[in-house]
């Protein structure tokens, strides 16, 4: 199924398991649909069943979430017990949309323990109280925690009985992404059917033999976490020069503040040095790196600041971002502030679930659990960015259970493809706003859209925004394009933000001084204390120079 069918079904309102194998879009999509929803003001929980997975979704844990904590199970005392709780039972009664991301890894009675309480607090007699449940995952990747001895049957989500009477619509992604390379991606695809060629087990094993080619040291994933630790401590430790400490900011709730700190990849006591291997750990809003992008650190700034060099040259400043866990609506219940980054000579293949490498070292032969293998290797675009360092009999295999169950839920997408129209879905789509009370006004949800872009930046300017990328020296033209503003917008900033930060040296971004001579010669006549007429030195150039050509030389004629 194409990711315009599936974000056309999440809107029509039915309940939803999306999947598709890793780089097919699953969070890219789920994005879409939670910015959709907010836009129209459709109160919906964005959750997930790690921690660390509720982090790349910027939610909390299902289970923080629907307030059944470490349960499998939800007595009737629970239940009145949650209701007198205000935190829980205000979130509870109104969301509209659930969202569960990585549910391959929640266990199937959680799952029933969700639906028991969206149940209790919403309609009795409708799955899920009638929340639209949305399920996100595949179940090739990391499975759930279970009891010992208990069988994938009796873990598998889609094997609980909440599952069953929801009447998920299924959506699978088959639009490949992230591998563009057709060996690694084959060698994928029979990792998930169960059965690896002997010319794919042959490729996997040639790259035992690369040496991966990068102006950075690859990321070595490693299954257990001794190995990932020793190696980064060994690693910083042999690197010459002053250890800079960063400890994180913490505030809010102290139970929600916990889960952050086992939850966020970048630990409460970080330590760096120049030439340490990092790797950032959150999707930047300015789309200047994401989660997984590899570096070098190269320097401090005077604030301390980590600057960074990135695998294609781009140098950025690692400021510091908040990871934060807020009810529906808005309020923040509890934040963490750190340096969005961790050291990266090593990690374990638990944690890079959710990102993207560009290279990288997998020692799979201590492998122990199936689909750590999977995962592990569909980090990766490439296969020549893989060095192997070793494998063992487990780390190729998959559940049989999840691979009968893959194949259904192809069948099942299939059917879903063919039955549903992209006409009738948006008939539906609207029918679903209307009866969850959201905005169906073209102009009131641009007006809420516009809301959501500034609350999103929060308390940083949007000339500071700016600022931060023209002290990394990134072209006029380049910012307009990340921050999707004009050239001329971004030329007013540098007029502000020159004559309000006299201090910064911006003299890259000086135009020639033929440019300034004749600018400053119709600006000098202007009136003294009165606001500047680009429009009046325009005139008087007869049009000669561009608006924005003449922004910038005012920037530096202010001097």
């Amino acid at each position: 199924m194409q990711q315009e069918k599936a974000l056309a079904i999440l809107k029509s309102g039915k309940n939803t398991f999306l999947t598709g194998s890793a780089g097919t879009g699953k969070t890219y999509v789920l994005n879409q649909y939670i910015s959709y929803l907010k836009e129209r003001k459709i109160t919906v929980a964005v959750t997930a069943s790690t921690g660390i997975a509720a982090t790349h979704m910027n939610g909390m844990t299902i289970h923080s979430w629907s307030g059944i904590g470490v349960k499998e199970f939800v007595s009737q005392a629970d239940l009145v017990s949650m209701r007198s709780k205000k935190y829980l039972k205000t979130h509870l009664e109104k969301v509209k949309v659930l969202i569960i991301d990585e549910v391959s890894m929640l266990h199937l009675n959680q799952l029933n323990a969700v639906d028991a309480v969206l149940r209790y607090f919403q309609d009795p007699l409708n799955p899920f109280g009638g929340v639209q449940i949305v399920l996100c995952g595949d179940f090739f990747q990391l499975p759930p925690i279970g009891s010992q001895g208990e069988t994938s049957k009796e873990k598998f989500a889609f094997m609980s009985e909440a599952w069953s009477m929801a009447s998920m619509s299924v959506c699978y992604l088959t639009e490949q992404y992230r591998q563009s390379d057709n060996d690694l991606n084959l060698i994928l695809n029979e990792i998930r059917t169960g059965k690896i060629s002997e010319k794919s087990y042959l490729k996997l094993q040639e790259t035992t033999k690369n040496k991966l080619d990068t102006d950075v040291e690859p990321t070595k994933l490693y299954t257990h976490n001794t190995d990932v630790d020793r190696i980064n401590a060994q690693h910083l430790a042999k690197l010459p020069g002053v250890t800079k400490s960063f400890k994180a900011k913490t505030t809010g709730n102290k139970k929600l503040i916990e889960t952050l700190k086992k939850s966020v990849l970048a630990g409460e006591n970080l330590a760096f040095k120049i030439g340490a291997k990092v790797m950032f750990v959150k999707n930047d809003k300015e789309k200047r790196y994401v989660n997984g992008s590899l570096g070098t650190v190269i320097g401090f700034s005077d604030a301390g600041v980590p600057s960074v060099k990135l695998l294609d040259g781009r140098t950025i400043f690692a400021e510091k971002e908040d990871w934060s866990i807020v009810d529906d609506s808005g309020k923040t219940l509890a934040n963490y502030n750190q340096t969005p980054l961790r050291l990266a000579w090593a990690i374990t293949v638990h944690k890079c679930q959710g990102m993207t490498l560009d290279a990288a070292e997998i020692d799979l032969s201590k492998t122990f659990e199936m689909g750590q293998g999977y995962v592990a290797l569909s980090r990766l675009k490439k296969l020549e960015n893989l060095e192997l360092k070793g494998l063992n009999e487990m780390a190729l295999r998959v559940d049989g259970l999840a691979h009968k169950a893959d194949l259904r839920f192809q069948e099942l997408s299939e059917d879903a493809d063919n039955a549903f129209k992209l006409e009738e879905l948006e008939l539906s789509a609207k029918t679903f706003l209307r009866d969850n009370g959201g905005l169906i006004d073209k102009k009131e949800i641009t007006k809420n859209k516009n809301k959501l872009k500034e609350k999103a930046q929060g308390k940083q300017s949007t000339f500071e925004v700016t600022l931060m990328h023209l002290k990394q020296q990134v072209s006029l033209k380049e910012i307009a394009e990340i921050r999707g503003l004009t050239l001329g917008t971004i030329s007013g900033h540098l007029i502000k933000i020159r004559k309000d930060h006299p201090e910064e040296d911006l003299n890259y971004y000086k135009p020639k001084s033929s440019l300034l001579k004749k600018v400053k010669a119709v600006y000098d006549k202007q009136p003294k204390n009165t606001p500047i007429s680009l429009n009046t030195i325009y005139g008087k150039l007869d049009g000669s120079v561009s608006y924005d050509d003449i922004k910038l030389a005012v920037a530096f004629i202010q001097d």
